[in-house]
């Protein structure tokens, strides 16, 4: 039975989110694979700087700034992190060479940035026959060192932006692969049969008014309150995930049109189901969860953006599926206009274009490399 490592760490959540929904989507096919899923940074905990300095890990300091909304210099603090990492990547290859050893995996599939080389390199040295799979959970690379780096590696990439960077970087296309989108979890394929107009009225909503999701990934967003304040008129349904603080100042809001809050919860396509739109950050997650579901999309890129969700303003807009505002204090009118019905078909028929089945296309890809 073929071993298969899936590296993950959680900060922002969505390359756990990308992690699990390939293990239920492998446990589903019935592979006879055994898995196992490893957090990188408890691997790499006695390294962890961050955590030496101010008494958080790394990850946890990430998910920090991303609830609170301290994202303004991030360019500057992804290149500052890159460089701890440079600095530390001799410790970080030594612990991993320990680490690989302990259990070997016949192949190492990696969701995380940034610690690729040290993955790659820890593998050539204790296991060499083992291949390192990188899986990009963006829907492009953020170079340089992000994502793709330049060694020995298989990559899996969900756009034809990421797989010309890795052409670029002088990767064979016998090593890069091809997906048709980003990773979803299986539940979004599941269909889900609802009276759109019954389940409404239970969460205290109108069930015939227009209604946007908003949505800022696992940690919420204090920006979802101005979202509110702004959009006073229009129906929403926010999720807040796991910030309580947050959901309960929403909660208090008085509004003109209802808006049901709900906190962290599984159910997103549900509530997508009961949506007509969504607004929120570009993350590559949230965006393509919206588009699998029919919904066009209204996020913001500006100095705030983290910089490697940029691009995918860029791309909203070239696949004609959504807007991209440089700020959500105009976000009453990009609701307007993305209402007009001529916009509203045109970004449906964006979104309905968007076929992915990068789950279920993945395993087979891993399948391939295992047997060459």
């Amino acid at each position: 039975m073929k071993r298969v490592d899936f590296i993950f760490f959680d900060a922002g959540g969505g390359h756990r989110a990308a992690a699990y929904a390939l293990r239920e989507a492998i446990e589903r096919q019935g592979r006879p694979w055994r898995l196992r899923l490893v957090n990188l940074q408890e691997v790499l905990d006695p390294l962890d700087v961050f955590r030496k300095v101010i008494g958080l890990r790394l990850e946890d300091t990430y998910n920090l700034l991303l609830k609170k909304g301290w994202t303004l210099g991030s360019p500057q603090l992804t290149r500052a992190m890159q460089l701890i990492i440079r600095i530390y990547h001799p410790a970080q290859v030594r612990l991993l060479e320990k680490f690989w050893p302990q259990d070997p995996p016949d192949l190492v599939v990696s969701v995380v940035p940034n610690l690729n080389r040290a993955l790659g390199e820890s593998l050539r040295k204790a296991l060499p026959k083992t291949p390192l799979v990188t899986v990009l959970t963006d829907i492009a690379d953020y170079p340089p060192h992000f994502w793709i780096e330049r060694q020995v590696q298989y990559l899996i990439c969900g756009s034809a932006r990421a797989v010309e960077q890795a052409r670029q970087l002088g990767h064979d296309e016998a090593c890069i692969f091809r997906t048709s989108g980003m990773i979803l979890h299986p539940r979004f394929y599941e269909p889900v049969e609802i009276d759109r107009a019954a389940e409404r009225r239970k969460l205290g909503l109108d069930p015939e008014a227009p209604t946007g999701l908003v949505l800022f990934g696992g940690q919420g967003s204090n920006q979802m309150r101005e979202i509110a304040r702004r959009l006073d008129q229009t129906q929403l349904i926010a999720i807040c995930g796991q910030n309580g603080r947050l959901a309960e100042k929403l909660r208090s809001l008085r509004r003109a049109a209802p808006m049901f809050v709900e906190g962290f919860t599984k159910e997103v396509p549900y509530y997508m189901k009961l949506a007509d739109f969504f607004i929120g950050k570009p993350g590559p997650g949230s965006i393509s969860e919206a588009l699998h579901m029919g919904l066009p999309v209204i996020v913001e890129r500006n100095a705030w953006t983290l910089p490697q969700e940029r691009y995918n303003a860029e791309w909203i807009v070239e696949n004609q599926v959504g807007i991209a505002l440089k700020n959500f204090r105009r976000v009453d009118r990009a609701v307007a206009e993305l209402l007009r019905p001529e916009n509203l078909e045109r970004y449906r028929a964006g979104a309905a274009g968007q076929h992915n089945r990068a789950v279920f296309e993945v395993p087979d890809i891993l399948e391939r490399i295992m047997e060459s």
